[in-house]
Protein backbone atom coordinates (compact mmCIF):
# COMPACT_ATOMS: atom_id res chain seq x y z
CA UNK A 1 0.00 0.00 0.00
CA UNK A 2 1.22 3.50 -0.82
CA UNK A 3 1.25 6.32 1.71
CA UNK A 4 1.48 10.06 1.81
CA UNK A 5 1.82 12.69 4.52
CA UNK A 6 -0.37 15.77 4.63
CA UNK A 7 1.94 18.80 4.73
CA UNK A 8 1.45 19.52 8.44
CA UNK A 9 2.14 15.89 9.40
CA UNK A 10 5.36 15.85 7.39
CA UNK A 11 6.43 19.12 9.02
CA UNK A 12 5.80 17.81 12.55
CA UNK A 13 7.62 14.55 11.73
CA UNK A 14 10.69 16.48 10.58
CA UNK A 15 10.43 18.92 13.50
CA UNK A 16 10.28 16.11 16.05
CA UNK A 17 13.29 14.42 14.45
CA UNK A 18 15.26 17.66 14.67
CA UNK A 19 14.16 18.16 18.29
CA UNK A 20 15.42 14.71 19.30
CA UNK A 21 18.64 15.18 17.34
CA UNK A 22 19.34 18.41 19.26
CA UNK A 23 18.76 16.58 22.53
CA UNK A 24 21.23 13.84 21.69
CA UNK A 25 23.13 13.13 18.47
CA UNK A 26 21.67 10.07 16.78
CA UNK A 27 18.37 10.23 18.68
CA UNK A 28 16.67 12.10 15.84
CA UNK A 29 17.68 9.38 13.41
CA UNK A 30 16.38 6.76 15.84
CA UNK A 31 13.05 8.60 16.03
CA UNK A 32 12.77 8.83 12.26
CA UNK A 33 13.68 5.14 11.91
CA UNK A 34 10.89 4.24 14.36
CA UNK A 35 8.34 6.30 12.43
CA UNK A 36 9.45 4.79 9.12
CA UNK A 37 9.24 1.28 10.59
CA UNK A 38 5.73 2.12 11.82
CA UNK A 39 4.71 3.26 8.35
CA UNK A 40 5.91 -0.04 6.90
CA UNK A 41 3.94 -1.99 9.51
CA UNK A 42 0.84 0.12 8.82
CA UNK A 43 1.24 -0.35 5.06
CA UNK A 44 1.33 -4.12 5.48
CA UNK A 45 -1.97 -4.19 7.38
CA UNK A 46 -3.61 -0.78 7.70
CA UNK A 47 -6.89 -2.10 9.08
CA UNK A 48 -5.18 -3.90 11.97
CA UNK A 49 -4.63 -0.78 14.09
CA UNK A 50 -7.46 0.57 16.24
CA UNK A 51 -9.79 3.36 15.25
CA UNK A 52 -8.89 6.50 17.16
CA UNK A 53 -11.42 9.06 15.96
CA UNK A 54 -14.07 8.50 13.28
CA UNK A 55 -12.21 6.74 10.47
CA UNK A 56 -8.78 7.80 11.73
CA UNK A 57 -6.60 5.00 13.05
CA UNK A 58 -3.61 5.23 15.36
CA UNK A 59 -0.36 3.32 15.44
CA UNK A 60 1.77 3.85 18.54
CA UNK A 61 5.53 4.31 18.13
CA UNK A 62 7.41 1.98 20.46
CA UNK A 63 10.37 3.95 21.74
CA UNK A 64 8.94 7.48 21.70
CA UNK A 65 5.68 9.01 22.99
CA UNK A 66 4.25 9.45 19.49
CA UNK A 67 1.50 7.98 17.40
CA UNK A 68 0.89 7.94 13.66
CA UNK A 69 -2.67 9.01 12.84
CA UNK A 70 -3.87 7.88 9.44
CA UNK A 71 -6.82 7.01 7.26
CA UNK A 72 -7.16 4.47 4.50
CA UNK A 73 -8.26 6.08 1.25
CA UNK A 74 -8.47 3.50 -1.51
CA UNK A 75 -4.98 2.07 -1.89
CA UNK A 76 -3.30 5.01 -0.11
CA UNK A 77 -2.62 5.47 3.59
CA UNK A 78 -2.94 9.18 4.37
CA UNK A 79 -0.92 10.25 7.41
CA UNK A 80 -2.66 13.13 9.16
CA UNK A 81 -0.35 13.49 12.15
CA UNK A 82 2.83 12.24 13.73
CA UNK A 83 1.36 13.12 17.07
CA UNK A 84 3.19 13.82 20.29
CA UNK A 85 0.92 11.96 22.72
CA UNK A 86 1.50 14.66 25.34
CA UNK A 87 -0.29 17.29 23.21
CA UNK A 88 -3.98 18.06 23.15
CA UNK A 89 -5.50 15.06 21.37
CA UNK A 90 -7.62 16.96 18.84
CA UNK A 91 -5.08 19.53 17.64
CA UNK A 92 -4.76 17.87 14.21
CA UNK A 93 -8.48 17.67 13.32
CA UNK A 94 -8.53 20.93 11.34
CA UNK A 95 -6.23 19.25 8.80
CA UNK A 96 -9.08 17.12 7.52
CA UNK A 97 -11.06 20.20 6.52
Amino acid sequence: MNYRFVDEALAEYISAGLYYERREPGLGDAFMDEVEAGIIVISNGPEVWPVFDGDVRRYLIHRFPYGILYTIEGDVTVIWAVMDLRRQPGYWKHRRG
